[in-house]
């Protein structure tokens, strides 16, 4: 004879328990300056770019051209965009860290893109190696 007797659910089990919390992170992203969200993703960009150029530890395990080339390019997009918003103090080391990974990107590329069609070429003009 086997038992049927249902069991209950441990308590915090379930999708509600699954869900984020939207009030307390919208509360806690409200908290926070734009110019630091805006370098977070940028920051959150570079990084990622830099691991799809094989720039990490890890090397070429991880190397992407393709998926690089989106990221450098959306970080270039965001920087340009974000000229006026963001003052020198945080926007002179992104945009050198933009600068660096267009080299990188151009370095790694067997075959390179003329001057001026780089990934965010067309946001920061043509980078020459």
């Amino acid at each position: 004879m086997s038992d049927t007797t249902p069991t209950a659910a441990p308590t915090g089990a379930g999708p509600a328990a699954d869900a984020p919390d939207f009030t307390a992170l919208a509360r806690d992203i409200a908290e926070v300056p734009a110019v630091e969200v805006i370098v977070t993703v940028a920051v959150n960009l570079m990084s990622a770019a830099a691991v799809k150029l094989g720039l990490t530890e890890e090397g070429d395990e991880h190397k992407d051209l393709d998926e690089a080339r989106k990221l450098v390019h959306a970080l270039a997009g965001l920087l340009d965009a974000s000229t006026t918003e963001v003052s020198s103090f945080h926007a002179a080391p992104l945009r050198d860290g933009l600068k660096s990974l267009q080299l990188a990107f151009r370095e790694a590329s067997l075959v390179p893109d003329e001057p001026g069609q780089g990934p965010g070429e067309k946001y920061t003009g043509p980078v020459y190696g």
